[in-house]
């Protein structure tokens, strides 16, 4: 089938629409349905923009453009779009609901819900209406509600007499050809994203704390025998059982309307557990294990309660559409919920908390798809080259904190994906004479294969039993899919074989870094559910060799992929176990985040042929508790390392990551290194193949890696390896400025100082010129009209009766409880005395603010040194050096320290520089050259341009001012590359950052 060019699809359209003018009379009758309209016209307009509406090429069913879904009608709601319009790999684009020209696609509220909430639930940005004669595209990144209009979220409506007219929005946003060029991302990014979003995984995850708290209270109110954990357990249960079963009749498995037969009359709990067995029966996915779980059918809940959830999952109360809501976008609501845990308060209150590990980290950080399908395919892709079906059973993939199972979800359907591919291609076994069919007569896998695959490829273990309990949900959902109420009646009848199976032995509770050797000489063990002790090989026997195997075997011992996203909890919560990671991890340092021991783990799990693929923060490579952790993994096989930097990869949360791609113990010298400079990009793999460069890993240093070019590594050494380190050059003189503990007390105007000093002349002593960071300008002399009141310790505040007045009005912000404490230094001393009116943390180097220095700001897009002479104080969002010194400067100023600080140093956000201590301290500074002349001739000449420039009114003088200033600098860092002794072709490196 060839594409129709865009002058074909004009004609064709424009037959279209004179044919449909002619009889519109007849085409607006009732009896004119909307199977005869799609057939007629909408069918036609699709294929005419490019899409193989009607499967022409001959595509087994999972891999066509357009699915055609059956129309379902239960409730007056329609249980599948009209229309999905798909990527070749089958990726879903956009919804097209259809409808008969009588209906007003304009003004009916019931068409536009549906295809919203259908869109809403599946994760697209916008889905179709059209009855050919309306055509209406919606915005379906909103929550919808039954009471919304027909025009909200509506962001085009085009009637069939404008196709001509807006055709070419019509071919450059939805024909075949422009969407595989990315026009509908760019339609959807010009005129949704600037709407702003409600996305699917935020409601869901506030129907899961709703549901969750409502029935916690009623549960421990009704209950009061049952403690937090028991509590957390039954909810947990509960929850999760009915919604795998909602899910099941929105995807055709279970009868439409089942659970709402269990609300109908009589204790509405215990006909839940009525069915919930049925369901045991028929599933056997050890979600409704009551010989395991012997708690939830022992509680008591109210009526009204189960009737309050059941209720809001189903239309009209319920926004989700559960036949396209994908399993990762439950992951993703889940991960949030795992971040929480139900307290009880003495009332029988419930209240949901984030966890404090979840807390002190900033969030539960769930990785997006795009991420897991990168490492899924560097690693579990990789392992499948050459692989046959029969081969490939046998390699074991784990995630070792598996979480809401994303990552196991994103291995699972590659491996679905690529035995697909693998069958379509090659045959079915029972057409290679073996006893079973892998592919269902409409070309999808059979639940037999799904099956064998999820049991023998996948694994994971979590330390939280819930996590462990929604990994297998989510993987027994995905299990699910494609399954109908005819296949399942089929496998129990012809086979008497359950629909899915038990993932007890492949999922599985426990601590990933604690063994059990955790008890070794302890009598009491504690509360043993915090830490759980985990033993992977008697967990996974059929993973790690026996003792005394023979070494081939031995050899193959261990996880053939480890990937995820390992928890980001830092060391002060690590307190209890850092004795035992002391002992067990080549990684450890005294401050590590947990992640650092996840990595040892990891990659200590794997055969020696695995791969390993984490997602991590990246801070490792620079950050003095990461030392340990990079020389061991210099003695491992790295293959990539691609660092995010300081680009916002997870939502709402400030941790940067790099992907960590690693084999076990080989000895290579090099690997690919990317630093990913945007987030906008057709794909990461094409990204990293645009931006990849070969490190070699000699060329890393142990005290901090970065992974640029071996070319700029051999300079970056170079330039440390001239001079001296800042620290020793200023006698370890490196200050921050004051932390006044409440500035808008403590920091005054110029109006307000003179008012201090005119009522009481004393004022003048402890009042102070100040700047904040953002005053002080690269060659700039400093000018500033706000003034500080350093009350520094010792001085009594009664002396100055002003400036007691002007502070009377932040009494009480000054003098807060010690452990709230946020204002000045709390001494506890009693009310009524004005001693406590004290810089925080009161420094000891104040003598140093009026001396002639050297002063900056912490925060900056280069460096912003300058000299002070005047003595003014600093806040705390600038550094001093007490010490005048042109030639300093103009060192601190320079391309060259620029670009080692951006090297080297962690703190960069976005193009702004973060200045902090340890990584100023270790700045080379070269001795003092005999052309020192000429250094500070030019500095002196560039502070002088500056001040012209600053009294400057004239365009045409200030231009020229700009240039000559520019040319200066320009003469100072040529001196400054010559100081460090660099080449031509190291400065070209240099000047092209």
């Amino acid at each position: 089938m060839s594409s129709p060019s865009k002058d074909q699809a004009f004609r064709k359209i424009n037959e279209l629409a004179i044919r449909f003018e002619e009889q519109l009379t007849s085409y607006k009758k009732a009896g004119y349905n909307e199977t005869l309209t799609r057939h007629d016209f909408i069918d036609p307009f699709f294929m005419a923009l490019g899409w193989d509406v009607n499967n022409e090429q001959g595509y087994a069913e999972p891999y066509r453009e357009v699915i055609h879904e059956d129309k379902i009608r239960v409730s007056g709601s329609v249980k599948a779009p009209d229309y999905c319009f798909r990527l070749p790999g089958g990726k879903r684009l956009f919804f097209v609901e259809a409808k008969k020209p009588s209906v007003s696609v304009k003004d009916d509220i019931l068409p536009s819900y549906q295809l919203r909430r259908y869109g809403w639930s599946a994760k697209m940005p916008v889905s179709i209406i059209t009855d050919f004669e309306e055509c209406a595209i919606y915005d379906c990144s909103k929550r919808p509600l039954p009471s919304d209009k027909p025009a909200v979220g509506r962001l085009r409506y085009l009637n069939f007499r404008q196709y001509l007219t807006e055709f070419d929005f019509l071919w450059d946003t939805f024909s075949k050809e422009r969407v595989l060029q990315g026009g509908l991302d760019r339609f959807v990014q010009s005129d949704t994203a600037r709407r702003g979003t409600s996305g699917v995984d935020k409601a869901f995850l506030q129907s899961l704390d709703n549901w969750r708290k409502y029935l916690a209270t009623n549960i421990s109110w009704n209950n009061k025998n049952l403690d937090e954990e028991e509590v957390n357990y039954v909810v947990q249960q509960t929850i999760d059982r009915i919604i795998f079963l909602r899910i099941a009749e929105d995807r055709s498995v279970e009868p439409y309307g089942n659970l709402k037969h269990m609300i109908r009359q009589g204790n509405f709990y215990h006909n839940l557990f009525d069915y919930f067995h049925y369901a045991d029966e028929k599933y056997n996915s050890g979600l409704f294990d009551f010989q395991k779980d012997m708690l939830s059918s022992t509680v008591d809940v109210e009526n009204k309660v189960i009737k309050t959830i059941i209720s809001e999952l189903y239309y009209p109360e319920c926004p989700y559409e559960f036949s396209v809501l994908p399993v990762e976008i439950l992951g993703n609501a889940y991960e949030q919920f795992l971040g929480k845990v139900i307290r009880l308060t003495p009332a029988h209150i419930a209240k949901i908390e984030e966890k404090p590990e979840v807390r002190k980290a900033g969030g539960v950080y769930y990785t997006p798809q795009y991420i897991v399908d990168y490492i899924v395919k560097n690693t579990v892709g990789k392992l499948l080259e050459g692989q046959t079906p029969q081969t490939a059973e046998k390699l074991r993939i784990v995630d070792p904190a598996c979480g809401s199972g994303s990552f196991l979800l994103g291995a699972y359907q590659y491996l679905l994906d690529w035995h697909l591919d693998y069958f379509s291609t090659h045959g079915t076994r029972r057409s290679r004479g073996l006893k079973e069919d892998v592919l269902t007569p409409d070309g999808h896998l059979t639940t037999q294969i799904k099956k064998r695959i999820l049991l023998h490829n996948i694994y994971g273990v979590d330390i939280d039993p819930q996590a462990v309990e929604v990994t297998r949900l989510s993987l027994l959902l995905k299990c699910l899919e494609g399954e109908t109420e005819a296949s399942i009646k089929q496998q129990l009848s012809l086979w008497n074989e359950r629909v899915l199976p038990t993932l007890d032995d492949n999922i599985k509770c426990g601590n990933s870094l604690i063994d059990l050797d955790f008890y070794e000489g302890k009598l009491d063990f504690g509360d043993e559910r915090k830490v759980r002790p985990f033993s992977w090989k008697q967990a996974f026997p059929e993973v790690f060799a026996k003792s005394g195997m023979p070494a081939e075997a031995s050899a193959k011992a261990g996880f053939d992929a480890v990937i995820g996203n390992p928890p980001y909890v830092r060391q002060e919560l690590l307190s209890e176990h850092k004795s035992y990671f002391a002992t067990h991890f080549q990684v450890y340092h005294g401050v590590a985040d947990l992640y650092s021991y996840f990595i040892e783990k990891g990659i200590s799990l794997l055969n020696n042929t695995g791969l390993f693929g984490f997602i991590v923060a990246n801070k490792w490579m620079r950050a003095n508790y990461g030392e340990p952790l990079r020389r061991w993994l210099k003695r491992q096989q790295i293959l990539q390392i691609i660092d995010f930097g300081d680009l916002p990869v997870f939502a709402e949360a400030t941790t940067y990551p790099c992907i960590l791609i690693c084999r076990k113990q080989e000895e290579q010298r090099e690997f690919t290194a990317v630093n990913v400079k945007t987030l906008v990009f057709d794909s990461l793999e094409q990204y990293v193949e645009a931006n990849k460069v070969n490190l070699e890993k000699d060329l890393l240093d142990n005290a901090g890696w970065n992974l640029a070019s071996g070319a700029e590594i051999r300079l970056l050494k170079k330039i440390q390896s001239r001079g001296i380190p800042l620290g020793e050059y200023v006698k370890g003189n490196i200050y921050y400025g004051i932390k006044t503990g409440l500035n808008e007390a403590f920091v005054i105007d110029r109006e307000t100082c003179d008012r201090l000093i005119a009522e009481d002349p004393r004022s003048a002593e402890i009042i102070k010129p100040f700047l904040a960071g953002r005053d002080i300008k690269r060659y700039q002399k400093p000018q500033s009209d706000k003034y500080l009141i350093f009350t520094k310790r010792g001085i009594d505040i009664n002396r100055y009766p002003a400036i007691k007045k002007h502070l009377e009005p932040f009494k009480k912000r000054l003098m807060p409880k010690p452990k709230d404490f946020t204002g000045a230094k709390w001494e506890g001393r009693k009310p009524g005395s004005y001693k406590w009116y004290e810089i925080q943390d009161a420094i000891d180097y104040y003598e140093e603010f009026e001396k002639p220095k050297i002063i900056f700001p912490d925060i900056a897009l280069r460096m912003q040194a300058t000299s002070d002479l005047n003595y003014y104080y600093c806040g705390n969002t600038a550094y001093i050096l007490p010490l005048y010194d042109d030639f300093l400067i103009c060192i601190l100023n320079s391309k060259l320290i620029e670009f080692l600080y951006r090297m080297t140093s962690t703190s960069i956000r976005g193009d702004y520089l973060r200045f902090i201590r340890q990584y100023l301290e270790v700045i080379p500074i070269p001795s003092v050259p005999k052309q020192n002349a000429e250094i500070k001739n030019l500095v002196k000449l560039i502070f002088t341009l500056n001040e012209e420039l600053q009294h400057q009114k004239l365009p045409e003088k200030i231009d020229q001012l700009k240039n000559r200033i520019q040319y200066t600098d320009q003469q100072i860092n040529k001196l400054v590359y010559e100081l460090y002794g660099l080449t031509e072709e190291e400065i070209m490196l240099i000047e092209a950052r």
